[in-house]
């Protein structure tokens, strides 16, 4: 059967091209003299990567891959098999039912490690596939070990094993449980591209969550008994005092690891069960992009464009948190870098340093807030400010102040639309007339999650389908649309990667008339729309008829912000966007 198997596998990395005929004779030639196995020496040698190697098994084999980050892993199925086979085989048992266990391998091939887990437990193995990575942080956080390479060579690839369960635990030893775990949650959210993890005790366990392309996901739980340790490590690694845990803490992680700008921002928060913690996830590549890369419409982006080529006046970028504000404005901040530019930022937090940006950090206990640093920024000589949020009447009187003497300020707010911005600043209590003179332009964004390239599938709509659709987006609908079918690389979501949608206002005569008439937010953004402007919706659309994202993915995101004319929904069309949101949740 092993050697069949094996067969079969060789035979298919020659025929998809994988690896050279004499490579493979000499692997597994050196297989035999090791004991070590094909498929192990495949990764070591780098001929083949982990992704490559069990889409080969998964295809060749029929044995299903997994995602052990959001597979629903049972703590008895767990309890069955001791920690040192899981070590020793590098497995991890995720279920047992009706006398069966399934068990994670990253080599399914190693029939020694089956026959001695199946003579162990009396149970009939079914072997799935998972990432020998993912395996291995799993081992540390469900049994509290360390596992080593040390012993990589030996015949059998075993691990030594480390008992990592103390009873006065070093928080700081690397060989500790909880920092391992620490470790391996930060490293899974880096390589899967996670914005956030969060932390959240209950009462006897870490419930454990992880937000990829703007939606939470459920992790695997550690050992109960290591619930403390986790969220003092991660408070130590911030900063905090471990002692306090009635008031809520902020800090920061520069967190290394071989890669450069990668910072955690750490948040506490005290409730009933004990502290929870989110990390937000701020990596230097994702939030500062070439202009072209944040997502515009073609339009859009020549509207962006004329916006940053003012010499004064205000921009506003508006939307709820997590919609990329702060992104768009530090791809614009970095575009208008130059040595002739004098830059300043006022931020809570600075989120990145920029080089050649002067940036300051609004810190209340010494009153510097938003409104103070912006008194003085403006005895700095700026050519350009930026503002990292206008919450409150008085830093929105000196943002609009600055913009309307000779500088130009870029700013955010938080509002459904763009013309909602316009409105938000006259109810902070500004003149119509002050916010006519230095509004220059209002950008509403949302981000969307992108139908997974690996499972996009077209599909027929209903005619259900097709009566919401043309009451939400106005338009007579296609007869095929495109959806992700789920699969093992998008988490079996069926999206993967996130893409933005904008709607640009331009504030040019017609607007300022309706500023000055005191119009409402509806009348604001009937206006633009009538003008040309792209909602938020309709630019949605454009990514639906182009198969990017789905028509669910658009109605999230943008149901809050259409108008009564936007969008004929009868009573039928509610019933089944409620069914939509169910489904799509």
């Amino acid at each position: 059967m092993a050697a069949f198997n094996r067969r079969k596998l060789e035979s298919a990395l020659l025929s998809q091209g994988l690896v050279e005929r004499e490579a493979l004779i000499d692997l597994v030639a050196e297989s035999r003299r090791s004991g070590k196995r094909v498929a192990r020496l495949l990764l070591e040698k780098n001929l083949l990567t982990e992704e490559q190697l069990l889409k080969v098994l998964e295809s060749e084999l029929g044995i299903r891959q997994v995602n052990l980050s959001i597979f629903p892993i049972d703590q008895q199925a767990i309890a069955k098999l001791p920690a040192e086979i899981a070590a020793r085989y590098r497995v991890l048992p995720l279920a047992r039912e009706n006398g069966r266990i399934t068990l994670a391998m990253s080599d399914p091939l190693d029939l020694e490690a089956i026959d001695y887990i199946t003579k162990l437990t009396g149970a009939e193995i079914e072997p799935v596939l998972a990432r020998d990575s993912v395996i291995r942080q799993m081992i540390s956080r469900f049994y509290g070990l360390t596992l080593r390479d040390g012993d990589a060579g030996k015949a059998g690839g075993r691990r030594t094993l480390e008992n990592g369960l103390e009873a006065e635990v070093d928080l700081s030893s690397a060989g500790s449980p909880a920092v391992q775990i620490v470790n391996s949650l930060i490293e899974q959210a880096i390589a899967e591209g996670a914005s956030d993890i969060h932390l959240e005790p209950e009462e006897n366990e870490l419930r454990i969550r992880m937000r990829l392309d703007g939606v939470l996901h459920d992790l695997a739980s550690p050992a109960g008994q290591l619930k403390s340790n986790i969220i003092s490590r991660v408070k130590i690694l911030a900063n905090l005092d471990i002692a306090e845990k009635r008031l809520p803490q902020d800090g920061n992680i520069d967190w290394q690891e071989g890669r450069a700008g990668i910072n955690l921002r750490i948040s506490t928060l005290p409730t009933i069960n004990g502290e929870k913690i989110v990390i937000r996830l701020l990596e230097k590549q994702r939030i500062v992009l070439p202009l072209e890369e944040l997502g515009f419409s073609e339009d859009n982006y020549n509207l962006f464009l004329r916006l940053l080529l003012n010499q004064h006046g205000l921009m506003l970028v508006t939307g709820p948190t997590g919609c990329g504000k702060t992104t768009t404005l530090y791809s614009a901040l970095n575009y208008l870098n130059r040595p002739q530019k004098n830059i300043i930022t006022v931020e809570d937090p600075v989120e990145y340093r920029l080089k050649g940006i002067n940036q300051v950090q609004v810190n209340r206990k010494i009153n510097r807030t938003f409104a103070n640093a912006l008194r003085s920024i403006l005895r700095q000589d700026p050519n350009i400010i930026m503002v990292g949020e206008i919450r409150d009447p008085e830093t929105a009187t000196i943002t609009v102040q600055s913009a309307l003497t000779g500088h130009l300020v870029l700013s955010t707010l938080h509002t459904n639309n763009a013309a909602g911005a316009v409105t938000r600043l006259t109810d902070m209590g500004l003149q119509k007339y002050l916010v006519n003179s230095s509004l220059l332009g209002v950008i509403a964004q949302r981000l969307v999650r992108q139908i997974c390239p690996d499972c996009a599938s077209e599909y027929l709509l209903s005619d259900q389908e097709k009566v919401f659709f043309k009451g939400y987006f106005d338009c007579e609908p296609p007869e095929r649309l495109w959806h992700g079918i789920k699969c093992n690389r998008c988490n079996l979501t069926g999206y993967k990667g996130r893409l933005s949608i904008q709607e640009v206002l331009m504030i040019n005569h017609k607007m300022h008339q309706l500023i000055m008439q005191g119009a409402t937010t509806e009348d604001l953004q009937q206006g633009a729309a009538a003008q040309g402007m792209r909602t938020l919706v309709k630019d949605g659309l454009r990514l639906i008829l182009a198969g990017k994202t789905t028509v669910s993915e658009i109605v999230r995101s943008t149901f809050n912000t259409i108008i009564d004319t936007e969008a004929t929904l009868d009573k039928n069309s509610i019933a089944y966007l409620a069914t939509l949101q169910r489904d799509q949740d």
